[in-house]
């Protein structure tokens, strides 16, 4: 079975973004992160958005300036090659190369996705789509980057869990620019 894992950048009182979409500016984001996320995608050849995240990757990573640093001319390399699915309701078409969307029976789809052939899986960002996923227990792992600051208010990491989530602390990194990356996984049930 394939493993689905979040990759999530958090303030340390637990938003993913500010009270607007995309207020992500407060990310601390540098060499050390990028070589950490390029560990982390290095097992994925599947990436899973929602609607508003695609569609902002796309307008970026399919037209990366020619001033971008090596890294992002990498990463995009890397993203446009890359299996990339879409979770909308609302959208049409997802027509950035290698996009699948699905827009009925969510959970059992991603599950479908798990179950096929394939490397691991990752939602970037897309919190919406995380909080989705969490109520059906379909997100094996949570990568989470802890920045060095409270924002106070906006779009928190959890949302509306309804059950506990019961997980393990399997590997944490502090970084010298402040950021703690946790990687917690599903705890498996003890064995009787």
């Amino acid at each position: 079975m394939r493993k689905l894992m979040l990759y999530m950048h958090v303030s340390l009182d637990g938003f993913v973004q500010g009270e607007q979409d995309w207020d992500i500016n407060w990310i601390t984001y540098n060499e050390e992160l990028e070589q950490y996320a390029d560990e982390t995608f290095s097992t994925v050849d599947t990436v899973l958005w929602g609607r508003g995240t695609y569609l902002g990757m796309q307008q970026y990573w399919t037209n990366v300036p020619d001033d971008a640093s090596a890294h992002d001319k990498a990463h995009s390399i890397w993203i446009n090659k890359t299996q990339k699915v879409v979770i909308s309701t609302t959208l049409e078409t997802a027509d950035w190369n290698n996009s699948i969307l699905i827009k009925d029976n969510i959970a059992e789809e991603v599950r479908k996705l798990k179950n096929g052939d394939g490397r691991d899986m990752v939602i970037i960002g897309s919190p919406r789509l995380a909080h989705s996923l969490m109520r059906h227990n379909l997100i094996d792992e949570f990568r989470v980057n802890v920045n060095p600051v409270v924002l106070g208010k906006g779009l928190p990491l959890f949302k509306d869990i309804e059950e506990r989530i019961p997980l393990e602390l399997v590997e944490n990194r502090t970084f010298r620019c402040g950021v703690a990356g946790l990687i917690y996984r599903l705890k498996s049930e003890p064995q009787s």
